[in-house]
């Protein structure tokens, strides 16, 4: 079987400029889908996947910014390849789209050929971190499933889910850095707990962006449960600022967590989909 083509997404409303990229890349062995405004980009986006989005930042209906925004901010597109095309060379501009997480630039006018030595090495290092989750570095995707492959063959097993609930609603309010550093503490003091009531034979990583799976022995279950509590509950309103703590009755959607616990003999499993939609039902 023919190994698939990586699909870039080109959106640029400079019809000239998308012609020849579009050209360009194709004969480069990649398949392209193009966009000429910000919303025909997430629409394409949600129906066609790419491995990375060509992003221009100057568009007719809403700016590059606002697009890339919008990917960040859903968890299904969160941590897809952006990188900007741009006129804008002063620095601050740079910043802004780092703290959004886009994974590089290219300044207009621009050589073809650097352009496509920075999309090989961006789709390179994406294809590296598909095994761990690009803000905590936890195993991810592949891993987890192969795991969770291997627990379905096991006679008795345990796993906990740790949900970590309205981060898109803490994302809108206070920015993408912000957010990032909520996961990253989460997970740490998750990885604590698992250290000090665990067994080096537990796994743990992301079922998705904002939910953890555990996979221990039932006889720990119940501490680690425990354990993690202490450490998550006193702990989420500090990531607020101090005058926006102590608001839960008037801000609905606050950060919180939820854990489940899900038991083999709670089955039969058939399927790791069925897995893993019984562990969501659990939180």
């Amino acid at each position: 079987m023919a190994e698939a083509k990586p699909k870039l997404l080109i959106v640029e409303d400079d019809l000239d400029l998308a012609d020849m990229l579009t050209a360009y890349f194709r004969i480069e062995g990649y398949e392209v889908i193009t966009a000429n405004r910000g919303e025909e980009a997430i629409r394409a986006y949600q129906t066609s996947h790419p491995a990375l989005v060509i992003l221009d930042m100057s568009l007719p209906d809403i700016d590059g910014d606002e697009v890339a925004r919008r990917l960040r901010g859903n968890r299904r597109t969160a941590y897809i390849p952006i990188m900007f095309i741009t006129d804008k060379r002063e620095r601050l501009d740079r910043l802004h789209g780092l703290e959004m997480g886009v994974d590089g630039y290219i300044t207009k006018p621009f050589d073809i050929q650097e352009l496509r030595l920075r999309v090989r090495n961006i789709l390179r290092r994406a294809s590296q971190d598909t095994l761990t989750n690009p803000v905590t570095g936890l195993p991810d995707g592949t891993l987890v499933d192969e795991h969770l492959n291997e627990s379905l063959l096991k006679p008795e097993w345990t796993m906990l889910i740790v949900s970590l609930e309205n981060l898109d609603a803490f994302r809108d309010i206070y920015g993408f850095g912000a957010s990032d550093d909520v996961l990253r503490a989460v997970s740490l003091m998750l990885q604590n707990a698992i250290r000090e009531n665990g067994s080096p034979e537990d796994f743990f990583g992301h079922l998705d962006p904002v939910n953890f799976v555990l996979v221990t022995e039932q006889e720990r279950a119940a501490n680690l449960q425990e354990r993690i509590r202490s450490r998550l509950e006193p702990s989420l309103e500090f990531f607020y600022p101090i005058k926006d703590r102590k608001k839960s009755g008037r801000q609905s959607k606050r950060l919180v967590f939820k854990i489940g616990v899900l038991l083999s003999s709670d089955g039969p499993f058939t399927s790791l989909e069925v897995l893993k939609g019984s562990l969501l039902r659990k939180k």
